[in-house]
C-alpha cells in the first residue's frame, strides 16, 4: 500500500513540475543529449514516474516500441522550424518532452 501512495505522491509532485515550453528554449539540453522524446500515446507523468523509480525493464519496452527515445535531428529541426511548444517535465538530468499538437485535449 505504501508503494502505491509513494507512486501517487511522486506523480502528484511531477504534475506540479510539468509545463509547456518552447522547443527553442530546450536547445542547450538537446545539444547535451539530455532530452527524451515521449510518444503522445503515453502518459508523460507515468513515464516520468517510471524514470524516477529507475524501472529499466519498462523503459526498454517503451524504447523497443519507439515510444520513448532520443529526439532525432529531423524531428528537432521540424520542432525548431514550427517553433513547437511541448509538454515537459524534468527528471534530472533528463528533460522528458511530449508533442501533443495533433491531439485534442478533453
Amino acid at each position: 500500500m505504501s508503494s502505491v501512495k509513494s507512486r501517487d505522491e511522486t506523480k502528484a509532485r511531477l504534475n506540479l513540475e510539468t509545463s509547456r515550453i518552447g522547443w527553442r528554449e530546450l536547445q542547450t539540453y538537446y545539444a547535451r543529449g539530455h532530452v527524451v522524446r515521449v510518444s503522445p500515446e503515453l502518459d508523460l507523468l507515468e513515464v516520468a514516474a517510471e524514470l524516477t523509480a529507475d524501472n529499466k525493464a519498462q523503459f526498454q519496452h517503451w524504447m523497443s516500441q519507439d515510444q520513448v527515445g532520443d529526439v532525432s535531428p529531423d524531428l528537432a529541426r521540424t520542432w525548431y522550424d514550427r517553433d513547437a511548444e511541448l509538454w515537459a517535465v524534468v527528471v534530472a538530468p533528463w528533460v522528458l518532452v511530449q508533442d501533443r499538437h495533433d491531439r485534442k485535449l478533453h
